[in-house]
């Protein structure tokens, strides 16, 4: 009998210090806003849009002040995050259309997602909220890794008082682990009460949620008594998109009440950033159609200028990285996937390029020096691309002259200084030219344009 009690205590042991060695691992929440304006959040200095919780998130973190996606519009941006590659490399570079029986237009099955890495680390796998990556069976998050899913699959959805309707992409059915549920709630709210709710259920043992926001992205709706509280913003756009914003931190803050009360606060490696800028008009007094703003950021949405890839970027771990500093050093959004795999313990892939880095130490201060040498973009139906290197930035859009900017003393990108540099032109035309190179040809179309298309020569065509 004792020799059983032994054994049995044996099994008892073993099965703690493996429940102690899983939760050991960081929890990794990504948090995606839509279509976000560069100044629009609390601690990128807003003055009429409070959101206390993420600044709360801001000052347990760092600030990324230097902070890129890899691309300046939601599908390819999101295909980036996911895969820590460029999507240029496999063609991801137009927004999908949503069509469940188109099986070519969706984020290649050839790409592995960073859920399928983390879930044979012994990770439990969520996501809710906005999809936009593909609406036939095969692209559909769960069957993308994702073991838990919430939201929608098209690339943009109401927020009240919908009538679901499968035909119709802002009233699609909202789905639960692939079958329609009703949400009578404000979705944006919704989905901050399922993300505290997937915590709370995976409290022990360590889990990736990946939590993408539709807001603020239009059409803007939030609640009447939430509107009521920005009655002071003349501007009726900004006004609803304020209250969105709101109504966004709301959720935010859910999600991060369910982290502390459930003691997973210090052992989770929180990203939160926008997928792209804000769009831009130049009509309304500068007003974008969505209502928000890329202060102090040249142009927006579908733009290569700062507005349409440079976002509000906050990383928080405060188990391992230090609280309430800047980090002025560039960043991308393809990072989050380098950097949740190593912190998982989970070997970076070596079957094709990746194109980030493990931020950490970077973040830490244990390692010194920029974590990119260059970043890069391009950008189809305007014919644009850019490169960034340490401070300067060349442009090239569409048939104008090369540009180049300092943006350490020109942030909003309006003192052109090609003309007074064309060895730097000529240095960063040569690397562009060298990452074109190295991406694909091919790129998957949305409509009817087919699912593949030929890139245009690379150097003549950019021009």
């Amino acid at each position: 009998m004792k020799k059983h009690f032994l054994s049995l205590s044996g099994i008892l042991l073993a099965a703690v210090s493996t429940l102690r060695a899983e939760t050991t691992k960081p929890n990794i929440l990504v948090i995606l806003s839509d279509d976000q304006g560069y100044a629009d959040v609390g601690f990128q200095s807003c003055k009429d849009i409070p959101t206390p919780n993420l600044d709360r998130l801001a000052s347990e973190g760092l600030r990324c002040t230097s902070a890129y996606v890899s691309h300046p519009y939601c599908s390819p941006s999101r295909a980036g995050l996911l895969t820590g590659r460029y999507q240029a490399r496999f063609g991801h570079e137009h927004n999908t259309k949503y069509d469940p029986t188109n099986h070519q237009e969706g984020l290649p099955l050839t790409e592995k997602l960073l859920p399928e890495f983390l879930k044979p680390a012994g990770y439990a796998t969520g996501w809710i909220g906005k999809w936009h990556l593909g609406g036939a069976p095969e692209f559909l998050p769960e069957n993308r890794g994702f073991q838990e899913t919430f939201g929608f699959i098209s690339g943009y959805h109401r927020y009240l008082d919908w009538i679901p309707n499968p035909t119709n992409e802002a009233c699609l059915p909202i789905e639960q682990n692939g079958k329609p549920v009703d949400v009578k709630e404000h979705l944006t709210l919704a989905f901050g009460h399922h993300a505290a709710d997937f915590i709370r259920e995976h409290k022990n043992e360590p889990w990736f949620l990946y939590l993408a926001f539709n807001a603020p992205h239009a059409p803007n709706e939030p609640t009447p008594e939430r509107l009521a509280r920005f009655k002071n913003i003349p501007d009726e756009k900004r006004r609803s998109y304020a209250a969105q914003v709101s109504l966004m931190d709301d959720a935010v803050g859910e999600t991060m009440s369910a982290l502390r009360e459930t003691g997973q606060h210090g052992r989770t490696l929180v990203f939160f950033f926008s997928d792209n800028g804000a769009p831009f008009s130049a009509a309304n007094g500068g007003i974008p159609p969505n209502g928000g703003l890329n202060t102090p950021l040249r142009d927006g949405k579908h733009s290569v200028y700062e507005g349409g890839v440079r976002v509000p970027f906050v990383v928080s771990w405060p188990a391992s990285l230090p609280a309430g500093k800047d980090y002025n050093q560039p960043v991308s959004s393809l990072d989050v996937f380098a950097t949740a795999l190593t912190c998982a313990g989970v070997p970076m892939p070596t079957d094709r390029p990746y194109d980030g880095v493990n931020l950490v130490p970077y973040l830490s201060g244990k390692k010194n020096g920029a974590p990119h040498d260059q970043l890069f973009w391009r950008l189809n139906e305007r014919q644009q691309a850019a490169a960034l290197e340490g401070h300067e930035k060349l442009v090239r859009d569409g048939t104008k002259p090369d540009q180049l900017f300092d943006l350490s003393t020109d942030i909003g990108e309006v003192r052109n200084l090609a003309n007074t540099d064309e060895k730097t032109i000529g240095e960063m035309n040569k690397a562009l030219d060298a990452w074109f190179s190295q991406m694909t040809n091919k790129f998957v179309f949305s409509g009817n344009e087919g699912p593949e298309r030929e890139w245009p020569s690379q150097r003549g065509t950019d021009k």
